[in-house]
């Protein structure tokens, strides 16, 4: 029996982008991009790029900080409808997806924040994306959306709860493009039944 269930569901690349370099004075300086060659290493010249990372303060639980992991965070993939959602949360007209940190802008799939871990979204040409969980709203969009629009930044942390999207790794090699269309596979298991019994120790 397969592990992972192809859907029905589909969804349109919108946006690609990349962060050059770490984020300088919690700013985000994302630069979009036409198309995405990906390797295991995730995206040549995105700061979250390579098959390992330090860990950080989303794993303190787990490790001390900056113990070399798999790199299960190369890429941030968010929801065009969830990010008109925040927008208009805020007050804005729209969000700019380079001030999230978006590496892959998805149009077309319900609640993308909360797919199934382990879901993976393929493109045309096989390319693989394996989500890993959901990314929690952070500071640094909040200063990057402050520095653009004055007085607009402390709003976001709020707004984006439940709608900042998956983190991904790249499971097999390919290319995405904008206006690809990517097919979401889910794995084929029922909801663990001590999820909603789980308390932190």
């Amino acid at each position: 029996m397969p592990a992972l269930v192809p859907t029905e569901y589909t969804a349109r690349v919108v946006w690609l982008g990349f962060q050059p370099v770490p984020v300088e004075k919690l700013v985000i300086t994302s630069q979009p991009v036409s198309e995405m060659p990906l390797s295991f290493a995730g995206f040549e010249g995105e700061v979250h790029a390579g098959e390992t990372r330090p860990s950080c303060s989303r794993v303190l639980k787990q490790y001390p900080r900056n113990t070399v992991i798999r790199n299960v965070r190369q890429l941030c993939v968010v929801s065009a409808e969830e990010m008109a959602e925040v927008a208009a949360t805020m007050g804005l007209a729209a969000m700019d997806y380079a001030w999230v940190g978006a590496s892959l802008v998805l149009e077309g799939i319900t609640d993308l924040t909360h797919l199934p871990p382990s879901s993976r979204l393929q493109g045309p040409d096989g390319v693989t994306l394996v989500v890993d969980m959901e990314n929690l709203p952070c500071q640094e969009p909040a200063v990057t959306i402050e520095k653009a629009l004055p007085g607009q930044g402390k709003g976001f942390k709020r707004a984006a709860e439940g709608k900042r999207g998956v983190t991904a790794w790249v499971e097999r090699e390919g290319v995405l493009r904008l206006g690809d269309v990517v097919r979401l596979h889910v794995p084929a298991q029922k909801p663990w039944a001590g999820r909603n019994n789980a308390t932190e120790k």
